[in-house]
């Protein structure tokens, strides 16, 4: 049976962080709010939880689960061959909805899908989700959405979809806006922006004056 606690109260909050990390270290699925939209999370090291994220969401594995983290230092221990622009990108838009498609670091033992030794890497910017990364290091996260449906932006939405495949909802009411985060590969010599999202091209270029964009 789910269990589900509002983040915007203090004693449940405490409660539903301890118990979703809870979650997450027994490599079960849990359901958090971002500053995009409500996200079904995983324990990235677990090849298991991240299959059991994909089933949840009727999602194949030729789409990989991208990975959100807590802090622009975990970086340092999950990519290779990451440029000063991208730094770059990251000093100006993180925590935020920019994410970066980065060539991971080999030795690592995780399965996110066919990523082709890539991994799409982001920060939110918000602080239960922060909080839980913090807690728990790099998670596997998606949209937290049957595939084909829209992405929720409640724990309501989310529920009904997931219902009892997810161990945690942590409800931290309405987010922002459904807009997706922007996608940059930054393992190119010059970053190029696969998706627009809630940054423009013209904002981006602010900081990275050569981006290119996909056709």
């Amino acid at each position: 049976m789910a269990r589900r606690y509002d983040t915007n109260d203090a004693t449940d909050r405490a409660t539903g962080l301890r118990e979703a990390a809870s979650a997450v270290r027994r490599g079960e699925l849990v359901v958090l709010p971002t500053d995009t939209v409500y996200g079904i999370g995983a324990d990235a090291f677990s090849s298991d939880a991240v299959a059991d994220l994909l089933q949840a969401k009727g999602r194949g594995r030729n789409m990989p689960t991208p990975v959100l983290i807590g802090s622009p230092n975990t970086l340092h221990g999950l990519v290779t061959d990451f440029s000063e622009m991208a730094w770059e990108l990251v000093d100006a838009f993180w925590p935020g909805a920019l994410t970066l498609v980065a060539r991971h670091q080999p030795s690592l033992q995780w399965d996110l899908g066919d990523t082709r030794g890539t991994v799409a890497v982001r920060m939110p910017l918000h602080p239960v989700a922060i909080e839980l990364l913090t807690e728990v290091g790099p998670m596997a996260v998606s949209s937290a959405n049957l595939t084909g449906h829209p992405a929720p932006e409640n724990c309501d939405a989310a529920q009904e979809m997931l219902g009892d495949s997810v161990s945690v909802y942590l409800d931290g009411g309405p987010t922002p806006g459904n807009v997706p985060s922007s996608i940059v590969d930054v393992t190119r010599p010059v970053p190029v922006l696969l998706r627009e999202g809630a940054l423009s091209p013209d904002e981006l270029r602010k900081v990275v004056p050569d981006l290119e964009v996909a056709n």
